[in-house]
C-alpha cells in the first residue's frame, strides 16, 4: 500500500516509520527540506498517481495548516480519493473538513492517535470516524500502526477527533491526581519514601497506569524533580473537552479543575489570592504577607 504522508514532525515522522516496517510505501512531504521525499503538495499527489485510490495523511498542526491543507487537497485530489486527518483538530473543523472535500467527491477519516514519542516501537492507539468503505481501505495502513487491540472505529466523520479531545480531557485529570498524590507523599512529615511509593503502585493496584510508569521513572531519576519548573502548557483539546460539556450539559468537573490547575500554574503571583488575601485582611485583621 502506498501513502502520502504530510507533516513529519515527531508523531509524522514516527508513523510513516513504522509503516514503512510494516511493508508500505510512504511518500513524505514537509515544510522542511531535510525531512521529505517531494517538494510539494502537487508533487506527493503525482507521486501517487499510480495507485486505485490515493491515500493521502495529513499531519500537521490544528487549525490553519491543516485547514490550508485539506482546501489545498481538496483542489489536486480527484473524486474517490481519501484523506486522512491524523492531527489533533477540533471535531467541528473535522466535520467542516470532511463537508469540504465531499464537494470534490473526495473522502475524508478523522484519526484520533494516541501514543506519543513512543508509538513507533510500542504501537498506536487509533480512534477513526468515517464511512465503512473507508476505514475498510484504511485497514491494512491501521493493523500496521497500532498496537493490538489499539484499533476502533468510532462513528461518523468528527467521530474519532471528538474521541480523542475526550480521551485527552481523561488525561489531564489523571496527570493532575497523580501529581496531587506526588505532593501529598512529599509533604508527609513521616519521611515517606516517595519514589517506593510510586514503584510499588505500579505493580497490582487498581491505580496502575503507563502515566504512572512514566512519574515512576521521573521521580526515579530525580526524586525531588528539582531541574523542573511547575509550568504546565495545554495543547487545546481539555478546553475544548469543557467547552463540550458545557454545550451537553454533561458535568465534567474533575477535567475542568485539571484544566485550570493549568492555568494557575503559569502565574508568579496569582491575583485571585492576592484579592483573598487583602479581603482577609481588610474584614479581619489577619495581616497580609508583602
Amino acid at each position: 500500500m502506498r501513502i502520502g504522508m504530510i507533516g513529519l514532525g515527531k508523531m509524522g515522522a514516527n508513523m510513516a516509520e513504522r509503516l514503512r516496517r510494516g511493508g508500505h510505501e510512504v511518500v513524505g512531504y514537509d515544510t522542511s527540506p531535510e525531512a521529505r521525499d517531494v517538494d510539494s503538495l502537487e508533487g506527493l499527489v503525482a507521486a501517487l498517481a499510480d495507485e486505485p485510490r490515493r491515500i493521502v495523511w495529513v499531519m500537521v498542526p490544528a487549525g490553519a495548516a491543516t485547514d490550508a491543507t485539506i482546501e489545498a487537497l481538496g483542489e489536486q485530489l480527484a473524486p474517490g480519493d481519501l484523506v486522512v486527518d491524523g492531527g489533533n483538530s477540533n471535531v467541528r473543523d473535522s466535520q467542516g473538513h470532511a463537508a469540504l472535500l465531499a464537494t470534490h467527491g473526495v473522502a475524508f477519516v478523522d484519526a484520533g492517535v494516541s501514543g506519543g514519542v513512543w508509538g513507533l516501537d510500542a504501537g498506536y492507539c487509533i480512534m477513526a470516524g468515517g464511512e465503512a468503505s473507508d476505514i475498510a481501505d484504511l485497514r491494512p495502513a491501521f493493523d500496521a500502526l497500532v498496537t493490538d487491540g489499539g484499533f476502533a472505529h468510532v462513528g461518523p466523520a468528527g467521530a474519532g477527533h471528538f474521541t480523542k479531545m475526550v480521551h485527552n480531557g481523561v488525561e489531564y485529570a489523571l496527570m493532575q491526581a497523580y501529581g496531587e498524590g506526588y505532593e501529598l507523599l512529599a509533604a508527609s512529615e513521616l519521611d515517606i519514601d516517595v519514589g517506593a511509593s510510586l514503584e510499588v503502585w505500579r505493580h497490582g493496584s487498581v491505580v496502575r497506569s503507563w502515566l504512572l510508569d512514566l512519574l515512576a521513572d521521573a521521580v526515579a531519576d530525580d526524586p525531588q524533580l528539582t531541574g523542573v519548573r511547575g509550568y504546565a502548557e495545554d495543547s487545546g483539546e481539555g478546553r475544548w473537552t469543557v467547552q463540550e460539556a458545557i454545550d451537553l450539559s454533561v458535568p465534567t468537573p474533575t477535567i475542568a479543575a485539571a484544566l485550570f490547575a493549568r492555568f494557575s500554574s503559569r502565574q508568579e503571583d496569582s491575583p485571585t489570592m492576592q484579592a483573598v488575601a487583602v479581603l482577609r485582611d481588610r474584614f479581619g485583621g489577619h495581616g497580609v504577607r508583602s
